[in-house]
């Protein structure tokens, strides 16, 4: 996918961007950043350093360096529901009703081993326990407990194919403005994020299932990155090649809308 450089010179470092995007847009968001969607220099400025960050953040980090962890006692008594508040389609409305008991997650693409596991059978493998925070683009963050399988061990019991790059997850939330002409929700990470030890399909937030607003039955925790990263309700997840196949292109919806495909904090 194509990028914009930041220029050498620039004294835009990247938290100062975000910092000044989300000052200069504060008072006009909504939930999920569909306002921030709509302003061109807010684009502009996300797309100018997608580039560089990605670049220095590999190079710095690699794929082992680790998001900050913390203790219960840094928990906020308050996790926002952000975005999505329930899809809203009979289809998980169905699933809802039965407890997610009739939910399957599908793992296909480019793997040798296609899966279909059901929450029993993620509830079942090697768990991890991780209380991280969630930083939003908004200029809000939260301090909360997740639980899940690690996506790598998911992975592996699947079997990638030489071919892969990329880990794409297909959502069950849609939306009116979506540009790919269905509206469903989907996002993408790279390979280096997808096998990083704290990148799990959580199914707990703070020692309790995961409500509807918080994306029940399963969502993604890619603890490296901003939190439009973080996909709610997460039904298949798609290994493939590339990205362009996908929405308009750029490897998400909020990507397709303007915002960086890479993320990272």
């Amino acid at each position: 996918m194509s990028r914009i450089l930041l220029p050498k010179n620039s004294p835009l470092g990247r938290r100062k961007f975000l910092g000044l995007g989300v000052a200069g847009l504060g008072a006009g968001l909504l939930s999920g950043c569909d306002r921030l969607s709509e302003a061109p220099k807010f684009i502009d400025m996300l797309g100018s350093a997608e580039s560089l960050t990605y670049r220095i953040q590999r190079f710095l980090g690699g794929g082992s360096a680790l998001a900050r962890e913390f203790s219960e006692a840094d928990l906020s008594p308050v996790f926002k529901v952000n975005g999505t508040q329930a899809p809203d389609t009979p289809e998980y409305a169905a699933l809802q009703e039965s407890g997610f008991a009739n939910w399957r997650l599908r793992i296909d693409g480019l793997v040798t081993k296609p899966l279909d596991l059901s929450l029993a059978d993620l509830r079942a493998m090697p768990q991890r326990t991780q209380i991280t925070r969630h930083d939003c683009v908004e200029g809000w963050s939260a301090i909360g407990k997740w639980q899940g399988p690690t996506l790598a061990d998911l992975l592996r019991r699947a079997g990638l194919q030489p071919t892969a790059r990329f880990a794409v997850f297909h959502c069950a939330d849609f939306y009116e403005r979506a540009a790919d002409g269905t509206g469903q929700y989907y996002e993408s990470i790279d390979l280096i994020d997808a096998f990083h030890p704290q990148t799990i399909l959580a199914h707990r937030l703070n020692d309790e299932a995961l409500s509807v607003g918080h994306g029940a039955p399963l969502r993604l925790r890619v603890e490296r990155q901003l939190g439009y990263k973080q996909a709610k309700y997460v039904m298949r997840i798609e290994l493939t090649d590339r990205l362009d196949h996908l929405g308009l292109g750029k490897g998400g919806f909020w990507p397709d809308r303007g915002y960086e495909w890479y993320a990272g904090i």
